[in-house]
């Protein structure tokens, strides 16, 4: 029992103990911590110093130099103040030099035009009394000479004054008679000059249009689709575009005829979307045709868009774009209309470049001179007066207006663009090679073929047909008899042997016809 508590003593004592040495040891662990932390501080506290320190001196060294900087900067701003001053003092001391000088100028001047002035006025006075001595002479010798001649000096004046009169007039009218004759001989070699330059400048090439068409096809299989049963198709395609269409033995060839290119075009383009698409009847006809004329309509609008714009001509009616645009399926007397307004354009621009005029109105009138021969429908009105009414609809200039309906002398010429217009269409109709009046020709061997027939008794009309070349006659049954008729051809026939110049043969044909009419009541 002493032992255990013994033993529980000793414990005690030496867990009090391992404290108190575990205390002392802390204690002693902390006072070396606090040591050194005291020395690192000391140390931080050192360092941060010394960084201070050298941030200081930086900074002061920054600062200097930031105040050397701005000085320099400063004189450098003085100095060119006093660079600036230095050159207006300059500039004020020249100024004054100058002003000086020309003082002494004026002065100088002043002092002469005052003697000047001085010696004039005695010359003046000097010249006064010459003046009074001259008249006084004068006076007596006019009045000597009165004496002497038995005139007074006003009847001596007048007779002198209507001998210088005459003689004058006689002088000034030959001056005028000749260079009236230089002023016209020159005229007629500049407007020579001008013209042949104009037309040297503007060389085309001529294409003289035809009223048919040839649609060329593989082969004649192909005809035979276009025909159809008992000829529907070929007569619905002449139905739907107004074209006569020629199918004869002509290889691989159809013909189509007609005197309105636009139809013409239309029928070629429908045709060849026909035949390749090979599906050929009356209802795709139709369609194929409407399609086809829309298609033309875009066309001719795009062409006088691209004409105007190749002409340089701006701010053109659409109205008046798309009827130069229908230009290029017109033609006149075989020259397509297109074509010749865009030479009469180009004609009229450098004819006025050369006069000094405006060019740019006068390739506007040039192009829009022919513009009445393309109207949507027939007009009673030249087409010259159809294209003025035109182009004052569409607001044109009045030189513009006046130079389209001119050209052909349907109304006075009221501006310098107007003969130039009428000259130009002149040239580029004259070309050789431009025109061809077939047509004119064509109608007028009809006409008078019909008027050979209208030469005899009895005729009562006369028709030519098959282009001419067939004459067809009808007469009246009261004064021709049926022996008389084969005589009446035979002699029609003979008669435009003889008279008239045709190519190939011309067919007389005398028709004679008995009615009897009765009326039942």
């Amino acid at each position: 029992m002493d032992n255990i508590l013994t033993i529980i003593i000793t414990g005690f004592i030496g867990i009090a103990g391992g404290f108190g040495i575990a205390k002392i040891i802390e204690k002693s662990n902390i006072s070396n911590l606090i040591k050194n932390a005291k020395k690192e501080a000391s140390s931080i506290l050192k360092d941060a110093n010394l960084e201070a320190e050298n941030i200081k001196k930086d900074k002061i060294l920054q600062a200097k130099e930031k105040f050397i900087e701005l000085k320099s900067e400063h004189e450098q701003v003085i100095l060119s103040r006093d660079k600036k001053v230095a050159e207006i003092e300059k500039r004020v001391r020249d100024k004054e030099s100058q002003i000086s000088n020309e003082l002494s100028k004026a002065k100088k001047v002043n002092d002469d035009f005052e003697s000047k002035t001085l010696e004039y006025t005695t010359k003046i006075e000097v010249l006064d009394k010459r003046q009074a001595e001259v008249d006084k002479l004068h006076k007596s010798q006019l009045q000597q000479l009165e004496v002497i001649s038995g005139l007074s000096a006003e009847e001596a004046k007048n007779q002198l004054v209507e001998g210088l009169k005459a003689e004058a007039k006689s002088k000034a009218m030959s001056h005028i008679q000749d260079t009236i004759e230089e002023a016209k001989l020159t005229a007629q070699q500049e407007a020579k000059k001008i013209i042949i330059n104009t037309i040297q400048r503007v060389g085309t090439e001529e294409a003289v249009e035809n009223c048919v068409s040839v649609f060329n096809i593989e082969s004649d299989d192909v005809k035979g689709r276009i025909i159809g049963r008992e000829g529907r198709n070929i007569r619905a395609l002449e139905a739907a575009t107004g074209v006569e269409i020629i199918v004869d033995d002509t290889p691989e060839a159809i013909i189509l005829s007609c005197f309105d290119p636009v139809r013409r075009e239309i029928a070629r383009l429908a045709l060849h979307k026909l035949v390749t698409d090979g599906r050929i009847h009356p209802a795709r006809i139709e369609e194929v045709v409407a399609k086809t004329a829309k298609q033309i309509d875009d066309e001719i609008i795009e062409v006088g868009k691209r004409t105007v714009i190749d002409l340089g001509i701006h701010g053109l009616h659409p109205e008046l774009i798309k009827v130069v645009g229908r230009m290029k399926y017109r033609s006149s007397y075989g020259q397509n209309l297109l074509q010749h307004s865009r030479e009469v354009s180009k004609l009229c621009g450098i004819m006025a470049a050369e006069l000094g005029l405006n060019v740019k109105l006068a390739k506007r009138a040039g192009l829009l001179h022919d513009i009445g021969k393309v109207p949507d429908a027939e007009s009673d009105l030249p087409h010259a007066l159809l294209g003025m009414q035109w182009a004052e609809k569409y607001g044109e200039k009045e030189e513009v207006c006046n130079a389209i309906g001119a050209h052909h002398d349907e109304i006075e010429m009221k501006s310098l663009l107007s003969p130039i217009i009428q000259v130009c269409d002149a040239i580029s109709g004259a070309r050789p090679g431009a025109r061809r009046q077939v047509l004119d020709s064509y109608i007028q061997r009809l006409k008078d073929l019909e008027e050979v027939a209208y030469g005899f008794s009895g005729v009562k009309n006369a028709y030519a047909i098959q282009a001419g070349r067939e004459l067809r006659v009808i007469v009246e049954s009261e004064k021709v008899s049926d022996e008389n008729a084969a005589n009446l051809s035979f002699e029609i026939s003979q008669k435009i042997q003889t008279e008239m110049t045709y190519p190939g043969q011309v067919k007389v044909t005398v028709i004679r016809e008995t009615r009897a009419v009765n009326i039942a009541k």
